[in-house]
């Protein structure tokens, strides 16, 4: 066996998921496959937060082609987020507001700054984001695009545009905005402009009836160490014929598919030849672009700030030995990093949520 193999063979001994499949490869081609339990090579999986890069790469070639500027107001497409309320100070009741200080930008979109977030304290405005059917969670937003952005435009900043970093609802955001600049549901313009050429022909906002059959269930750890099903096997939200309703949406994926694009990004932008990502854009998306004073230790998990920074879609490592490594992880224990220093990259997915099992075979793929 391989390294690689025997590294997911022992995390589903060892019960860090019912079934694994990862991949190591490198810009000039090699790739090593691996699979573990009952997770199959060609499952196609939700990667959830995994879909923040895609985005960021479908936008950054519209910018590359002068369609969309980085410094561009977002309300130029989104009327519903023009004059803007930002709250007083972060626990205010959500009509404790002063007006915006300027408009939410594109560039705040991709770099999660644009005063829209999670929210992981106790507050009014996280209440208020339950309420509203907009609170970033573990289960499938229901909302359609229109609709969600309008619950979204009703609520007020957690902090004027560029002014504090927090995560989640700016790449939903950034997915509306860019249906609406190329006049079409967002899934056929990454279909004919990204995914195709990339030749990732499983991956969409979901998997079309007639493959239902290769989205496996989803799982969260229950108390006793064990899994209880979350979402089923070949049915629920993530089986669909249409998809026009999901600019907002999360992805699914194979492991062949992301990483075709994670090998694309590993060879600096390029894929067969054709230069997918600009290269000045490429070093903007996987370079801290967080001032230090929107990095506020409450936004996100313990620790984060200390040792990684956020470019356009991704977590940047700025010390260690990887230095420069950048990726992201989605929810349901998928994570891709890419090395532009080695040109190597790895893909990994399960179909289980975070927790420190996950996290831990997370750490052991990357190490490897």
């Amino acid at each position: 066996m391989s390294d690689l193999t025997d590294l997911v063979d022992r995390h589903v001994r060892e019960g860090a998921a019912p079934g694994i499949v990862a991949a190591l490869g490198d810009a000039g081609g090699h790739l090593e496959v691996a699979a573990a339990g009952d997770l199959d090579p060609d499952a196609v999986v939700r990667i959830q937060s995994m879909t923040k890069p895609v985005v960021a790469v479908a936008a950054l070639r519209l910018v590359a082609r002068g369609r969309l500027g980085l410094d561009d107001p977002v309300d130029r497409w989104l009327p519903e987020l023009a004059d803007r309320r930002v709250l007083r100070h972060p626990h205010a009741a959500v009509d404790d507001t002063v007006d915006a200080e300027g408009p939410i930008t594109v560039r705040h979109l991709f770099t999660c700054t644009s005063g829209y977030g999670m929210v992981l304290d106790d507050s009014p405005l996280r209440c208020a984001m339950a309420d509203a059917g907009v609170e970033a969670g573990p289960e499938p937003v229901t909302l359609a695009a229109d609709a969600w952005l309008a619950a979204l435009a009703s609520l007020p900043l957690v902090a004027p545009p560029g002014r504090t970093w927090r995560y989640h609802h700016s790449f939903g955001v950034l997915g509306v905005l860019l249906s609406r600049l190329v006049g079409r549901p967002l899934g056929e313009h990454l279909r004919e402009d990204l995914l195709d050429p990339l030749g990732m022909t499983d991956t969409g906002y979901a998997v079309p009836p007639a493959h239902a059959h290769r989205l496996p269930a989803a799982y969260r750890r229950s108390e006793d160490g064990g899994f209880v099903q979350v979402e089923p096997a070949g049915a629920g939200h993530y089986v669909a014929g249409q998809t026009a309703d999901r600019s907002h949406d999360e992805l699914v994926s194979t492991l062949a598919d992301y990483a075709a694009f994670a090998r694309m990004l590993a060879a600096g932008g390029v894929h067969e030849g054709a230069q997918v990502v600009d290269p000045e854009l490429l070093l903007a998306l996987r370079t801290d672009q967080v001032p230090a004073g929107a990095k506020d230790p409450a936004g996100f998990f313990p620790g984060f700030w200390e040792s990684t920074g956020w470019g356009y879609g991704v977590g940047v490592e700025l010390v260690g030995e990887h230095a420069g490594r950048f990726g992201w992880s989605g929810g349901l224990g998928t994570d891709v990093w890419v090395d532009p220093t080695t040109g190597r990259y790895a893909v990994l997915l399960t179909q289980v949520e975070m927790g420190p099992a996950a996290s831990r075979l997370l750490a052991d793929v990357q190490r490897l």
